[in-house]
C-alpha cells in the first residue's frame, strides 16, 4: 500500500477508526504516522505465541511473524497489549516495530537469570482478583499492588466469589483487611455466580484496557466471562481444599469488551517476582512512606534508630507490625532484583547492610550498659 493511498494519513480524530474499540486514539495515531508514509498499517497485538502474534488491524484479525523485532533485552519483546507497525499484505506478513509503550506490567522472571519479563503492555487498569473461597493473603496482594502501582496501571483489587461469603457483616470485615493493605485503591467484592459488583466492575474498564492478574483458582476467566458476556474463556474446576486449580488461561489474551473498554486476561501466576519496582513498593506502602519523611534522620532503615515516626507508629498501634515487616521484605527484595544487574545498586545495598549491622550492634551495647 503507498502512503499516497494509506487510510491513516493526515486523519487527527480516531473516534471512527476501526482500532478505536481497541483503544486507538489520536496519540496513538500521532505515534503511527511515520509508519503511515512507509505504507505500514497498525495493529494491536491481541496474542503472542512461538515467534507469531495475532494482531487486530483495522482490515481485521491477522497473524504476523515477529522475527524483525527479535531484540536482546527481553523487556522490548512483543507482548499483548502493544500497538505494532505491520505489514499491510503478504505472506507471510511481518510485525516491522513496536509504538513506545505507555505503561507495562513486568514480573522477574521464574529462573535464576537477571531478566524482566512483560506481562501486559499499554495497560490502564490492573485488576488484581483474589479469591474470598480460601484465607486472605495479604502478603500477597501487597506484592500484587507493588507491581501494578511499577506498571503506570491504576491498580483495582476485586474479591472473587463474594456469594462465598453470604454474610453481609464478614465480607465487610474482608473488604476492611485487604483495604489496610491497599491504600488508595478501590477494593470491590464480585460474584459472577449472582452479578454482584459485575456492572461496577463492567463501568470501571469501559474506559481503558485492563489486565487480569493473579493466582490460579482466583477466579479470572469466570469473572472475564462475565465482562464479556458469554463464555469465550474455558473454566476449571478449583479444589476446595486449597482453592488451587489448573492454568484456565495458558496464553495472555487481549479481547474487545461488549460495553466498551479492552480486556487482558493472563495465566494463574505462581510467583511474582519484583523486578526494579522500588516506586511501586513506595506506593503500595504510602502510609509508611509518609510516616518515614518524619523520622528524625533521613536515612533511617526504621529498625531501632531513635525518633523513628514509623517504630513509633508500631508502638502505638496505629501501623500494624505485620505491614512494617512486609514492606521491609519487598524493599530488601526489590534491592537484590536491581543489585543483579546494578553495579551502583550492589555497592548500595552492602552500604545498608553495614549500616544495619552498626545499628544492631549499637542498640545491643546500649542494651548491654542499661543492664549493668
Amino acid at each position: 500500500m503507498s502512503s499516497s493511498s494509506s487510510p491513516f494519513r493526515g486523519s487527527s480524530s480516531s473516534s471512527s477508526h476501526p482500532l478505536q474499540p481497541y483503544g486507538w486514539d489520536d496519540g496513538w495515531a500521532a505515534a503511527f504516522a511515520p509508519y503511515a508514509e512507509q505504507g505500514l498499517v497498525p495493529g494491536r497485538v491481541t496474542r503472542v505465541d512461538r515467534g507469531q502474534c495475532d494482531l487486530i488491524t483495522p482490515a481485521g484479525a491477522v497473524r504476523a511473524d515477529t522475527e524483525f523485532v527479535v531484540p536482546r533485552d527481553p523487556m522490548k519483546v512483543v507482548c499483548t497489549g502493544d500497538w505494532a507497525a505491520v505489514d499491510a499484505d503478504g505472506d507471510p506478513r511481518y510485525v516491522r516495530s513496536l509504538l513506545p509503550r505507555r505503561t507495562a506490567f513486568v514480573r522477574s522472571t521464574s529462573s535464576r537469570r537477571s531478566e524482566g519479563q512483560i506481562l501486559a503492555a499499554n495497560v490502564d487498569h490492573a485488576i488484581i482478583a483474589v479469591s474470598l473461597a480460601v484465607e486472605l493473603d495479604l502478603g500477597r496482594v501487597e506484592r500484587f499492588l507493588a507491581l501494578a502501582w511499577e506498571s503506570g496501571a491504576l491498580p483495582l483489587v476485586v474479591l472473587t466469589k463474594a456469594d462465598l461469603v453470604p454474610d453481609v457483616t464478614g465480607l465487610s470485615y474482608l473488604v476492611e483487611d485487604v483495604e489496610t493493605v491497599a491504600p488508595g485503591v478501590q477494593v470491590l467484592p464480585v460474584s459472577s455466580m449472582t452479578g454482584e459488583g459485575t456492572e461496577v466492575l463492567a463501568a470501571i474498564v469501559s474506559g481503558g484496557t485492563s489486565v487480569l492478574l493473579g493466582v490460579s483458582g482466583a477466579g479470572k476467566s469466570t469473572l472475564a466471562n462475565a465482562l464479556l458476556g458469554e463464555e469465550v474463556m474455558d473454566v476449571q474446576v478449583t479444589r476446595d481444599v486449597d482453592g488451587k486449580g489448573r492454568h484456565t488461561t495458558t496464553t495472555r489474551n487481549l479481547l474487545a469488551l461488549p460495553g466498551g473498554g479492552v480486556l487482558i486476561d493472563t495465566p494463574g501466576l505462581r510467583g511474582v517476582g519484583l523486578w526494579d519496582a522500588g516506586t511501586g513498593v513506595g506506593q503500595a506502602f504510602s502510609e509508611i512512606e509518609d510516616l518515614a519523611g518524619q523520622c528524625r534522620f533521613q536515612d533511617c532503615a526504621h529498625i531501632s534508630e531513635p525518633g523513628c515516626a514509623v517504630l513509633a507508629a508500631v508502638a502505638e498501634g496505629s501501623l500494624p507490625e505485620r505491614r512494617l515487616t512486609s514492606y521491609r521484605k519487598l524493599l530488601r527484595e526489590n534491592q537484590y532484583a536491581v543489585a543483579k544487574t546494578d553495579a551502583r545498586a550492589r555497592a548500595e545495598l552492602r552500604r545498608e547492610s553495614r549500616h544495619r549491622a552498626a545499628v544492631g550492634k549499637a542498640a545491643q551495647e546500649a542494651k548491654r550498659g542499661r543492664l549493668r
